[in-house]
């Protein structure tokens, strides 16, 4: 079966040093759920099988049970060219996600060619209480929605959003960082009038000021905007 064979050639993969790497950066995951296996060559390896003829039993095998069998997967959607078997390749797999790697490399090329259509899924996406479903949306936003598609209602759900899981505002204040990078004036007064909660507050203004994108001039008024106590991150 494909999954064995896959399973197989990931462990022909292994780099132990690397394994060691991804456990500290993906808490989320069961380190034993980890193989070791770098990114290029997971693309690699997605390609190659994405043209399987029985490729779907491997879609279809969820949960993964290994890390890599969930990078696989996002690498597989991410190269779809056909938008509704994407979205529900997508839409069937977003409750499986278990940690910010899977979810931010999952990046659908197709989707670009498809904005319209997609503000449906993101706004279904952000409304439920699952952490990676909310950052892929919030994600999707900040991919897609912040140049010549940008209207200020974007940035309005973003800040609506309420909760304690990290992950979601880590996204949120990567979001807010980008968006002054892009759309600054329109973007200013959700910092100038707090309407994020405060730990995000900080952290979109740090992540700002490190951005070779915003002018000096404007990094100087933002640090001038970040609050003296912040609630810390869950």
């Amino acid at each position: 079966m494909l999954r064995e064979k896959l399973i197989e050639e990931l462990y022909d993969r292994q780099d132990l040093k690397y394994k060691d790497l991804q456990i500290r950066l993906i808490p989320s995951v069961d380190p034993d759920c980890i193989i070791g296996v770098r990114t290029p060559e997971l693309r690699a390896l997605a390609k190659r099988i994405a043209g399987s003829s029985n490729l779907s039993s491997f879609l279809n095998a969820l949960p993964h049970q290994f890390f890599e069998e969930n990078q696989l997967h996002a690498f597989i959607l991410s190269e779809m060219k056909d938008y509704s078997a994407c979205l529900k390749e997508v839409d069937r797999f977003l409750p499986w996600i278990n940690n910010w790697a899977t979810c931010d490399q999952m990046s659908p090329k197709v989707f670009r060619k498809h904005r319209n259509e997609l503000m449906e899924p993101i706004t279904r996406w952000m409304e439920t209480n699952q952490t990676y479903m909310i950052r892929f949306g919030i994600k999707m936003l900040m991919d897609h929605f912040l140049d010549e598609s940008f209207e200020v209602s974007f940035p309005e759900r973003v800040a609506a959003i309420r909760t304690d899981e990290y992950y979601v505002k880590m996204m949120a204040a990567w979001y807010f960082a980008t968006a002054l990078a892009k759309q600054y004036d329109a973007v200013l007064p959700f910092l100038e009038h707090r309407r994020l909660d405060p730990w995000t507050h900080n952290k979109a203004i740090q992540k700002a000021l490190e951005s070779y994108r915003i002018p000096e001039e404007r990094k100087s008024a933002l640090r001038n905007l970040k609050l003296s106590t912040a609630r810390k991150g869950s």
